[in-house]
């Protein structure tokens, strides 16, 4: 404690939450230290709610028309939200980040677990927000036991995630128990030097005695966090329980959370055991259904996928042990390895802890760049979390780079001697460690796709075409890790998303393909309008949506709409009223989102982005783009051919084949992006139209003005 050295502080009044709000924001700007309380007024939490909807607010008003992701005024937002905190209900720990992505140059949302968001709420916070950038490496201690605010000089040299942290909790924890009162954020030291860098929020695990981890991996809020110096953020409050949202009806709350957990007891071990496995329960399912994703999304499934099926990952992760990420979460799904030992890098044959893989690390690390041994899996996620780097953009970046490898579009002397080959993990270990030395090629991996294709085409002659088809990004941002090209309604979950193609905006795979439930382009426009909104909806309170989908009741199949899931939405109508004391139906929840989605895509706009060039997928998601793909689905090709293009294929080679798919396949995404913007409300070009705006009530003058001239 002698060793912290404050450089400004801020004492603020301590005061009970209300109805799930402490009614404020915590400012901060480093540029000059000034740290003061904004109030959240009745209009924010009328039209914005809580966690994304505070964040989008927030760094609306904090930047300008030109500001960029380096510029001091960009806001590093962190929000919970008014049902965040509700400790008997699975799954209310989430924190929502919100800041000009580095990665996309559009305004980025990327949420995260553990206890970060509760203690903030608990210290007196709805949101915090940092501006402005250190002169020196600083950490911030929120400290909601005694009412101050400190920016202090950072007092350790260590940077990455899984040592600082620990040594965070160490020098602010009075006792071993005081630790459950304290979370973090930090970011690793690869975050410093790439444009995918992700911050990891921790909680106390109890059982372990251990500090974990878990990541707001999306759109480099990492790097943002690291450009601003900030070594970690620290919030302390003691006492957080069941009661802290001080709830207006108590008694709601507790019957949604009875149903819920009698269910996850009952249920879950016969339905996707996420208490056992979690996630990465999905890994056999998608290989089974020709939808995990491949040597850079080529394929959907793999010979050797069973060696990344659930079965391996249950065998190694501690079992026999609850395991959630935040206190009381009944659904127990934050798996860790422990007593791993990595075999490469500056923790080579140390002990560490390695949290997950979930599925998209699983599917990424692995199937998609052709890697099999589940170690090597391990080692990557471990070394992605410490050093702060996104597991997706860094599994798509790669695959996309050993493609190309493959290709012969880059070679050894480009790569530094590494040899990007399907499946090579040494090659990929050591890309990852170059860039938290930043040096070597790992620093253009740590680019993303987006700018590697250019950079491909333009540096090493690369075909440009060929190289926009294969790079799985949109708007910027790697898509996440599922095999799209026969789910027209995933491509558009994927390439009409805000923030680019996320899979917790829109997941309408089996609904599509597999359940044949949205066949006609105005049920598919449907579903992309109530699942995104539905899904919005829990990053504006704070909420993980696993609980909503991944453990259902045992009549669920037969309800009229099973994959809304109908009593789980009704439980969330109870928690809302319970909490808020604002009595709502499930219409009023979509609600609540329709205006923060819509109000996301304008401020796409003001940044130059939000038209419908930006919602058009590679083609590698859409269709075959080499003949190898083509003959791998051959049968299925042809059978379009044929019956929906009405062309014989005997007779036609490869090349003419690819072509024809190709051109009815855009011409039907196109076909699904008109009906999507209808039912949204969006022009032709895809601007909110100024009724839907009116509609909404966030016709304000500024936005109005903004969007006016895209009307016609």
């Amino acid at each position: 404690m002698e060793n912290r050295k404050v450089l400004h502080q801020f004492t603020y009044e301590l005061r009970p939450v209300k109805r799930g709000y402490a009614n404020r924001t915590l400012y901060i700007n480093l540029d000059n230290g000034a740290i003061k309380s904004k109030p959240v007024t009745q209009q924010m939490k009328a039209i914005f709610t809580g966690g994304r909807g505070f964040g989008l607010w927030l760094l609306w008003n904090a930047i300008n028309d030109h500001s960029k992701w380096y510029d001091p005024e960009n806001d590093l937002v962190v929000a919970n939200g008014p049902i965040c905190g509700t400790l008997s209900y699975p799954g209310t720990g989430k924190s929502t980040i919100v800041t000009l992505s580095p990665l996309t140059g559009s305004v980025i949302d990327s949420n995260v677990g553990g206890m970060f968001a509760s203690l903030l709420k608990g210290a007196g916070w709805d949101a915090m927000e940092i501006q402005g950038k250190a002169d020196r490496e600083v950490i911030i201690v929120i400290d909601g036991d005694s009412g101050t605010v400190t920016i202090e000089e950072a007092p350790f040299t260590e940077t990455n995630s899984h040592i600082l942290t620990a040594k965070l909790f160490n020098m602010l924890a009075k006792n071993e128990r005081d630790k459950r009162n304290i979370s973090t954020l930090t970011a690793g030291e690869a975050a410093e030097h790439t444009l995918i860098g992700m911050i990891n929020a921790s909680w106390y695990d109890v059982r372990r005695k251990e500090v974990r981890l878990k990541q707001a991996g999306r759109g480099g809020t990492g790097r943002v966090m690291r450009d601003k110096k900030i070594k970690g953020v620290v919030v302390r409050y003691t006492g957080w329980n069941a009661n802290s949202n001080n709830p207006a009806k108590p008694e709601l709350i507790k019957k949604a959370s009875q149903r819920i957990v009698k269910e996850i007891t009952d249920l879950d071990d016969q339905q996707n055991q996420m208490r056992k496995v979690g996630t990465a329960h999905l890994v056999e399912i998608m290989d089974d259904y020709d939808l995990l994703p491949v040597h850079n999304y080529r394929y959907g499934s793999h010979p050797e996928a069973h060696k990344l099926d659930s079965g391996i990952w249950k065998s190694l992760f501690t079992q026999d042990m609850v395991d959630g990420c935040h206190y009381g979460c009944a659904l127990s799904c934050s798996h860790a390895v422990d007593g791993f030992r990595p075999r490469t890098g500056p923790y080579k044959d140390k002990i560490v802890i390695v949290d997950g893989p979930e599925y998209e690390t699983a599917a990424g690390l692995g199937a998609n760049m052709g890697v099999f041994n589940p170690l090597d899996v391990l080692e990557l996620n471990f070394y992605c979390d410490t050093y702060g780097i996104d597991t997706i953009s860094f599994a798509s970046t790669t695959a996309f780079v050993m493609e190309c490898y493959e290709e012969g579009i880059i070679n050894d002397q480009i790569t530094g001697g590494l040899q990007f080959n399907w499946g090579n993990a040494n090659a990929a270990l050591e890309a990852l460690h170059q860039m938290a030395r930043g040096e070597g090629f790992g620093l253009l991996v740590g680019l993303g796709s987006h700018r590697l294709k250019t950079l491909f085409a333009e540096a090493y002659g690369g075909d440009a075409h060929f190289l926009n088809d294969i790079a799985v990004e949109v708007k910027g941002l790697e898509a996440s890790e599922y095999m799209t090209k026969e789910s027209l309604a995933q491509q558009g979950g994927y390439a009409l998303a805000n923030k680019g193609p996320q899979h917790d905006e829109a997941w309408l795979i089996f609904m599509d393909m597999v359940n044949n439930q949205i066949p006609t382009f105005e049920d598919k426009a449907e579903a992309l309008h109530y699942f995104p909104m539905w899904r919005t909806w829990f990053s504006l309170h704070g909420l993980c949506k696993l609980p909503w989908n991944d453990i259902e009741p045992a009549n669920n199949g037969e309800t009229d709409e099973p994959a809304k899931v109908p009593e789980h939405v009704e439980n969330y109508t109870w928690l809302h009223e319970g909490v808020t004391g604002i009595r709502v139906t499930g219409d009023d929840l979509i609600r609540q989102s329709e205006r923060v989605y819509n109000f996301q895509r304008v401020f796409n706009l003001r940044l130059g982005f939000g038209t419908r060039q930006y919602d058009m997928p590679p083609y590698r998601l859409v269709g075959p783009v080499t003949a190898d793909e083509y003959e791998s689905r051959a049968e299925r090709y042809d059978k379009q051919l044929q019956e929906d293009i009405g062309v014989n294929p005997d007779g036609l080679n490869i090349a003419e084949r690819i072509a024809l798919v190709r051109k009815y396949r855009e011409g039907v995404y196109n076909q699904l992006v008109d009906a999507v913007y209808v039912r949204r409300g969006w022009t032709p070009n895809g601007v909110p139209t100024l009724a839907t705006l009116k509609r909404l009530g966030i016709d304000f003058p500024d936005v109005v003005k903004l969007v006016a001239p895209f009307q016609k």
